[in-house]
């Protein structure tokens, strides 16, 4: 966590899980707070609980980036701190990835996240932060999960390079790659709730510490990294998992 004050944020996918709480933190750490999310209804909900502005986005259209980034631009000017962190997770073992599970996995994990750089570059102040978020999986060769973890890797990837192109202006980027964590979004697979309770019974063992992580944890770091406390940290990968990937055997 870090002092924000004065700061204004946008964070993609701020109505739900890492997003949300990520929002809470902002706040509470002093930041102007803007949220975006692909469902009017959801969207307004949060930002009512939170106390913060909420814009409607589908980050994998162009078009949709284009127009939010000029709303943001007539609401906030310029922008301080982008945390990119809208994404989704649809598992499927390799030899039955359909074409519209990739499009749609590399459309929001990568393009999506890709294209909300580009377009805010130009109303990032110097000195800015850019906070990607990824995920273990971009490693661990878990099953069921090519997709997603070429997507997240893809990322870092691109974390990287791009650290090293905007360090001329002083804008920071880094990826956080969270382990398991209690989020909606593996709900959204549309697996049914035995197999949810298998899968997080079967992932919680294999970690070290022995439990999920929480939103929270992963919203300390991100405020973190957001702020002037980390201004010598940029193109950086931070796993916060439990110690889950330097424990790939554990059982």
């Amino acid at each position: 966590m870090g002092n924000l004050s004065g700061k204004t944020a946008v964070i993609t996918g701020g109505n739900s899980g890492i997003g949300y709480a990520t929002a809470k933190q902002f706040k509470a750490d002093g930041a102007n707070v803007i949220i975006t999310g692909r469902s009017q209804e959801k969207v307004s909900a949060a930002a009512d609980e939170l106390g913060v502005i909420g814009l409607v986005a589908d980050v994998s259209n162009l078009s949709a980036l284009d127009h939010l980034v000029e709303q943001v631009k007539e609401r906030m000017g310029v922008l301080d701190i982008l945390f990119v962190n809208a994404g989704i997770f649809a598992p499927a073992p390799v030899g039955q990835n359909s074409e519209e599970m990739f499009d749609t996995q590399m459309g929001i994990n990568f393009k999506g996240a890709v294209f909300t750089i580009e377009k805010f570059l130009p109303v990032l102040n110097d000195g800015g932060a850019i906070i990607n978020l990824s995920s273990i999986n971009a490693y661990t060769g878990m099953p069921n999960t090519s997709i997603y973890a070429a997507s997240k890797a893809a990322l870092n990837a691109y974390t990287r390079t791009a650290a090293t192109e905007l360090a001329p202006r002083n804008i920071r980027v880094n990826a956080v790659n969270p382990g398991p964590v209690t989020t909606p979004i593996f709900a959204k697979t549309g697996m049914q709730e035995e197999q949810l309770n298998d899968f997080a019974n079967a992932i919680q063992k294999r970690v070290p510490l022995k439990r999920f992580g929480k939103p929270e944890d992963v919203a300390n770091l991100v405020s973190f990294l957001a702020s002037d406390d980390a201004s010598f940290i940029t193109g950086g990968e931070y796993n916060i998992d439990g110690g889950m990937n330097i424990n790939p055997i554990l059982s």
